[in-house]
């Protein structure tokens, strides 16, 4: 400590000249034990660090190689490395004397040379590399030996023919069955590494290789293990029984003190119970993973993130891992508010009847917290849990209700927004709510949640006594809301329309109009368009597909699929299971893995298997002739059209091009069809006169919509246009 209390001193801005004179005058003088240039190399690299170009120190520096001191050759050795890439000329010299260094009889000074050339990406030092990286791989001393194994690897970043021509990995390999586990561990890093950025090669371990790999676990350091526990996921057991025997080698590591080797541990067991047909030997090993992961939640808050999402991803595909521990993920008070947002997801995963009372108290209380967004995600959770556990359901609309009486204004908007959910999934169950969320409308302003009670009262108009005056006050803002409730709201006067057709006769044309008329949306338009001439051609038809039934509400949208787990469970306790996404999604040229198919593969897994795309990214297409040119024919039948366009006036939009369509189409209020519903005619319009002179039956009794034939003007002759549409604007579009 004190040593390096004194080292501070060198920390200050010298001058490339005094350096230059200090070294050449230690040079020419005595220099006892070397203690002047050792000086000046301190004060040379205190200046690299804090930033200073001390590049034109590099003959002087060089002249110091031949010093037979360890602590100057690392000064050294990092200046070079600092500034090879600027003086590329004098670094040869420099190969002399890295050679003698690579057979010094200190492995130390070995091991430094070959890490310092490796670290020079330049060709003359590439190529000088080769003979002593060679003899390094076979040297006696293990630290010289996992030192050219990692060596191996930078050299393939920089020149990978050459470590190909070389066969440089073939020494690898043979390297794993060194004697020393650490040689062992560096040997795996470094062909794992180089694989992963060859496309061509794949590592695949032998039962014999994993067990020798797992026998090292025992001496290594703790990156060492996760290296070696990592490599293993090249293991494909062709056994259950090799799996069983594998799993009952490594599961004694889930008691290290390193959260990392803790959740590669996980990460490899679950890999093997994929490939073990026995159920208790899994429900075995899914209760020895319980506790190691309720421990790292003793850890730092970021180490609880890292813990929390894996957890979550784990407990999706094994559920039994924690099943009984849902009261370890209550929040803290303390708690910073992503940890908090991750226990919130586990603790819904891992509800169920048996403690839906203690979930339910537990999330009531984070609902009365002050942080917004994690109010939010409680109030959304006790929906979820509302659908996910009928016999919850009951307590969790008393609480909903109890929250709607806060008028919290944030906590409302939510509570709105599961509620509807709540009614999809129980309809005609809770029908009491309807009133009590109705009378909260004005204080909706979020578009989400807008959505949810338009959805609402024109789902249930029938059952609301002021669902006109409540569609009415919502409809007048109709252009200034979001896509999202105009949308909403479009389908929700659809739908009052078909439950009170007397009172919805005046608001659904108005509707129609704005949407088709006024709105720029796409989407919009065209709802409005299909609304329309649906209503137009059959009533009753479009009562039957509006209100149709509906897939029930589940919450099987929230799990992801098994075979999609698989592939992120192979990626636990790295980026990949933190942002819930497959590495090659974000890394580019990332290798995807994925589950390997062989015997061993139990029933459920190889259900569920996926496979990765082979084969490079796709070619890019050719635009150059996806644009023909339009044959004459076509443009003299476009000039006839046109002609006759500009005499008839203008058609309606989708308009029909037969007589046949034309009748069936603009049909009057006497012409039965579809059941002998009667259809909205177009009374008044040009189109309708040959209609009106036929005789009208007076309409049925039980006919809803009798007496409505002109609720929606004429469909022909209230055609909707484009907005700020011209004579034969849009004529030519298509072509």
């Amino acid at each position: 400590m004190a040593a390096s209390g004194n080292d501070a001193k060198f920390f200050t801005r010298g001058k490339i000249q005094e350096f230059k004179s200090e070294l050449q005058d230690a040079a020419r003088g005595k220099d006892k034990k070397f203690q002047k240039r050792k000086t000046v190399l301190k004060k040379i690299v205190a200046n690299i660090t804090m930033g200073n170009d001390m590049s034109q120190m590099f003959p002087e520096v060089i002249q110091c190689l031949p010093i037979p001191v360890l602590e100057i050759k690392k000064m050294v050795y990092l200046f070079l490395v600092s500034y090879n890439r600027v003086r590329p000329d004098l670094i040869e010299h420099a190969i002399p004397h890295f050679q003698a260094d690579c057979e010094d009889r200190n492995p130390l000074i070995r091991a430094l040379a070959i890490r310092t050339m490796s670290y020079i990406p330049l060709p003359s030092i590439m190529t000088a590399l080769i003979e002593p990286l060679r003899h390094s791989i076979k040297d006696a001393d293990p630290y010289v030996r996992k030192t050219a194994a990692i060596c191996v690897a930078k050299i393939y970043l920089v020149d990978f023919r050459l470590v190909e021509r070389e066969k440089f990995i073939d020494s690898l390999k043979d390297l794993l069955k060194d004697a020393n586990p650490t040689v062992v561990a560096n040997a795996v890093a470094a062909l794992t590494e180089i694989s992963d950025r060859n496309d061509t090669m794949v590592l695949k371990f032998s039962f014999s290789l994993a067990a020798k790999l797992v026998a090292a676990l025992e001496n290594c350091s703790e990156w060492g293990q996760i290296y070696i526990l990592d490599s293993l996921l090249n293991y494909v057991p062709q056994t259950s029984d090799e799996a069983t025997i594998m799993t009952e080698r490594i599961v004694a590591r889930l008691q290290h003190s390193n959260s990392a080797v803790v959740l590669t541990v996980i990460k490899v067991l679950l890999y093997l119970m994929n490939y073990i047909e026995s159920k208790q030997s899994n429900d075995y090993l899914c209760k020895k993973m319980g506790p190691p992961l309720v421990t790292l939640l003793s850890s730092g808050p970021e180490v609880q993130y890292v813990a929390l999402r894996n957890i979550l991803l784990i407990i999706q595909r094994r559920p039994s891992v924690l099943k009984d521990d849902v009261k370890v993920f209550f929040c803290k008070y303390n708690d910073p508010i992503y940890v908090k947002l991750a226990k919130l997801e586990i603790i819904y995963r891992l509800a169920r009847e048996s403690n839906a009372a203690i979930v339910l108290t537990e999330l009531h209380e984070y609902a009365t917290e002050v942080d917004i967004d994690f109010v939010r995600k409680a109030v959304r959770s006790i929906g979820r849990l509302a659908i996910k556990i009928p016999p919850a359901a009951d307590p969790c609309i008393k609480v909903l209700l109890e929250l709607i009486d806060s008028k919290v204004t944030y906590v409302l908007q939510e509570a709105v927004v599961v509620i509807k959910d709540i009614l999809r999934r129980y309809p005609d169950t809770y029908d009491r709510v309807i009133s009590v969320v109705c009378e909260q409308i004005n204080l909706l302003d979020e578009p989400e949640a807008k959505a949810a009670i338009i959805w609402i009262v024109g789902q249930h108009a029938e059952k609301i006594e002021n669902a006109d005056e409540l569609m009415d006050n919502l409809s007048y803002t109709f252009l200034e809301e979001s896509t999202e409730v105009q949308l909403a709201l479009l389908t929700a006067c659809v739908k009052f329309f078909i439950h009170k057709p007397q009172q919805g006769q005046k608001l659904l044309p108005k509707i129609l109009k704005l949407a088709t008329e006024e709105i720029d949306n796409p989407d919009l338009r065209d709802r409005g368009f299909m609304y329309w001439r649906m209503l137009s051609s059959d009533a009753t038809a479009a009562r039957s597909i509006v209100m149709g039934d509906r897939p029930p509400v589940n919450t099987d949208t929230d799990r992801m699929e098994l075979g999609a787990l698989d592939q992120l469970l192979l990626h636990t306790g790295t980026l990949g299971s933190i942002y819930h996404k497959t590495p090659e999604t974000f890394i580019r040229f990332a290798k995807g893995k994925a589950l390997t198919d062989s015997p061993a593969l139990n029933a459920a897994s190889r259900k569920a298997l996926i496979s990765l795309p082979t084969g490079g990214p796709p070619k890019p297409v050719s635009t150059a002739n996806l644009l023909p040119p339009i044959p004459q024919a076509l443009r003299a039948m476009q000039q006839e059209a046109q002609e006759s366009h500009d005499m008839s006036g203008p058609a309606p939009p989708y308009a029909p091009t037969s007589p046949a369509q034309t009748e069936s189409m603009v049909q009057s209020p006497s012409t039965p069809s579809h059941g002998d519903i009667p259809t909205p005619s177009r009374q008044g319009t040009a189109d309708s006169d040959s209609s009106q002179m036929r005789p009208a039956p007076p309409p049925k009794s039980d006919d809803p919509y009798a007496g409505l034939d002109s609720a929606f003007g004429g469909y022909v002759a209230d055609q909707p246009k484009p907005v700020g549409s011209r004579p034969g604007e849009f004529d030519d579009l298509l072509l």
